[in-house]
């Protein structure tokens, strides 16, 4: 009998463009479907969810309260009465703020229902023991993306903003966050957080098929904390240490949590095994 593989094998380059067409055709229709609902309940959600961090109440400042910096090297996460006010100056910045935080959470929610879309395309071409190494990728994959966001969400983000909406060079400038710095700042660091946080898969694969071992990560630890200081750096352009260390520390924990996902130093991996 044969098999999925062998089947797909039969298909022509046409027969297979035609299913990768229905394929991407059943994602938009899924992600604007979902961005339509995500349109109608947007305010709500705003309030509540995106705009949440820009308030005292938020259960990170609350968690962190025992903070008192002097807002120049150090957060002051206990001062009392935070709250950030935004404001816009397009005419449409709103309405297109509506419309890519709508598209945003529709792709968000939808992120695994497009991965198993792509699997049920790709997966007839694999054979049964790359099938189950695919499928323990792409969960691996999912958790550690929405854990990523999570964290982007809860810790770096709220800290960021805190201190970037505090920080000032001079008494005489007025600090004034618009609407697009703060949605862009929102969208970068938790979709930076979500793929800094695939490392430990990408390790698991590169050190499945043999390209990578543990005296990679003994070789290169200095230089992945230099790596790592500058990933952390530029996803919060902050000036203060603390800041940097929250980023920091989970990046380079996934260093380090990677170095035990692959094979150790001196193990062969045997392709043929994993084919």
């Amino acid at each position: 009998m044969p098999s999925d593989k062998d089947n797909a094998k039969q298909m022509t380059f046409w027969e297979h463009f035609e299913e990768l067409r229905g394929v991407i055709f059943r994602i938009v229709i899924l992600v604007v479907a979902l961005a339509v609902v995500a349109f109608c309940i947007m305010r709500p959600f705003f309030d509540y969810v995106i705009l949440a961090p820009c308030h005292e109440d938020f259960p990170t400042y609350t968690l962190l309260g025992f903070i008192k910096g002097d807002g120049d090297f150090l957060p002051d996460m206990s001062a009392s009465g935070f709250d950030v006010s935004l404001m816009t100056i397009n005419l449409g910045s709103q309405f297109m703020t509506h419309m890519s935080a709508s598209l945003w959470l529709a792709f968000t929610v939808a992120f695994p229902l497009i991965i198993w879309l792509l699997w049920r395309f790709v997966s007839p071409a694999l054979y049964e023991k790359e099938r189950q190494g695919a499928r323990s990728a792409f969960l691996g994959g999912l958790i550690l993306f929405y854990t990523g966001v999570v964290v982007g969400y809860y810790l770096v983000f709220p800290i960021a903003l805190r201190f970037l909406s505090s920080y000032q060079l001079s008494p005489d400038i007025a600090v004034n966050l618009t609407l697009d710095s703060y949605m862009d700042t929102f969208y970068m660091i938790l979709l930076a957080m979500g793929v800094v946080f695939e490392i430990p898969l990408l390790s698991w694969m590169l050190g499945k098929i043999g390209l990578l071992n543990r005296r990679f990560f003994k070789k290169y630890r200095r230089h992945a904390i230099v790596i790592c200081a500058a990933l952390a750096a530029i996803i919060t352009p902050t000036s203060d240490a603390f800041t940097l260390a929250v980023v920091f520390i989970p990046i380079y924990g996934l260093w380090e949590f990677s170095a035990f996902l692959v094979p150790p130093a001196g193990d062969k991996i045997n392709l043929e095994q994993t084919s």
